[in-house]
């Protein structure tokens, strides 16, 4: 039984208007209409417990409130390279119809959970990168900016044999003013208000990497701290493939983000890579998950993240190792720096060993700002706040030194010297 029940302001008719105005195939419209009746059986996605605490609070999100489907706006900018397409997901339906039929839910199931249904019956807005076989991609940039309450995107990346592509997407807010998370007016906590300034976005992202082929996928968030954020990014990775993400979350009050990597084929490979900043009263639930499902298989997961204020964060990480799995290396590290005692953070990292013929490895650290470090650097002239703001810059390194993008590095470097200004 599902713990939401399905909007007021959601219907049939509605999902058939969006898909009206975009002209959309039947098999299209039917997708939708199937998510839409879905909600109504479907769970939200699971978060972490531990004794007596449920740390994110999905069930208290008012989407009859958050979510204006007919009213959904966004600026966004594409650029592509030559040799490939980089399509919004109307153009792909036009040019590559059966390319877009077959990518669409054969890496995310629109009816996996109660937000990615959601998802799927309302999405207005995305993009296909489609790179042809033995063709080498770099700088492909998708930049968003949110204009609405609400904004439901959906990203396909089709990769063929031996090909390759650097991606980075970018999602922040436009029109409104943006409020900081601590100035919420209702007298509760800003993480669990829903309040007339309150926005929605949802991202599911979908990769189709080919035998040989090679994706970098850098993700940056910096909505406002009024806007809820969930996002799932998933990859099929095929033979001697590799998919590597990087995730950026600095920005919105509640952020749900999972990033999550398939290796079906033998000697498929990735990384993932992820960095959170978090103040006021800002909460990231930020998950990394791997499925080794064939042999000769490589994963790594990095990730590292600040909290000052009030701000909370909990972490999940899984390294799952198929029975078929020989001959696998998996590994994981998680790391949380809190600036303010009254900060939080979880983390749960863990191994699913089916195989024994693997290495597998795994660690969570959460800790203050090494007092040792902070009193040589002032016993060294260095004023206090300048001192703290360098270790925290000195502990992004390790995730900053992973991203090949200079562009993905600069943003990301500059959003966290604002945030530590």
């Amino acid at each position: 039984m599902s713990g939401t029940q399905l909007p007021a302001n959601l219907s049939p008719e509605t999902v058939e208007e969006i898909s009206e105005r975009r002209e959309e195939p039947e098999w299209l419209r039917e997708a939708r209409l199937d998510a839409l009746e879905a909600l109504e059986t479907l769970d939200l996605p699971d978060v972490i417990q531990t004794p007596g605490r449920r740390w994110t609070n999905l069930e208290a999100l008012d989407f009859e409130a958050l979510v204006d489907p007919l009213d959904q706006a966004d600026e966004t900018e594409r650029t592509s390279d030559e040799g490939i397409e980089v399509l919004t997901f109307t153009e792909a339906l036009e040019e590559h119809p059966d390319l877009v039929e077959s990518a669409f839910g054969s890496t995310i199931d629109p009816q996996e959970n109660y937000l990615t249904a959601l998802s799927a019956a309302l999405f207005t807005t995305g993009t296909v990168v489609y790179v042809p076989e033995g063709v080498d991609a770099e700088d492909v940039t998708i930049r968003a900016e949110m204009n609405s309450r609400s904004l439901f995107s959906h990203t396909l990346v089709v990769t063929e044999k031996s090909s390759s592509v650097t991606i980075l997407e970018s999602i922040e807010s436009g029109e409104g003013e943006a409020r900081s998370a601590s100035e919420s007016s209702s007298g509760q906590s800003p993480r669990d208000a829903v309040d007339a300034e309150s926005r929605y976005f949802s991202n599911l992202v979908e990769i189709d990497a080919g035998e040989n082929s090679y994706v970098q996928y850098g993700s940056l968030q910096d909505l406002d701290e009024d806007t809820y954020s969930y996002t799932l990014k998933r990859a099929d990775i095929d033979t001697y493939g590799t998919v590597n993400w990087i995730e950026g979350n600095l920005g919105s009050r509640l952020t749900r983000s999972d990033v999550e990597s398939e290796l079906n084929g033998d000697s498929a490979e990735t990384k993932i890579v992820g960095a959170f900043f978090g103040h006021g009263g800002q909460h990231f639930d930020v998950n990394a998950r791997v499925w080794h499902q064939a042999e000769n298989t490589t994963a790594d997961l990095v990730t590292r993240g600040v909290l000052d204020d009030q701000a909370r964060s909990v972490y999940e990480g899984v390294q799952d190792v198929g029975r078929d799995a020989w001959n696998t290396s998996s590994y994981q590290r998680e790391n949380t720096l809190m600036l303010s005692d009254e900060s939080e953070a979880d983390a749960s990292p863990k191994l699913i060993i089916n195989n024994h013929d693997t290495e597998a490895s795994h660690s969570a650290t959460v800790g203050q700002v090494d007092q040792e470090d902070l009193f040589y650097m002032t016993s060294r002239s260095v004023p206090p706040e300048q001192a703290r703001n360098m270790l925290v810059e000195g502990f992004f390194v390790p995730v900053l030194e992973e991203i090949e993008v200079e562009e993905f590095r600069d943003d990301l470097e500059g959003l966290i010297a604002d945030r530590l200004r």
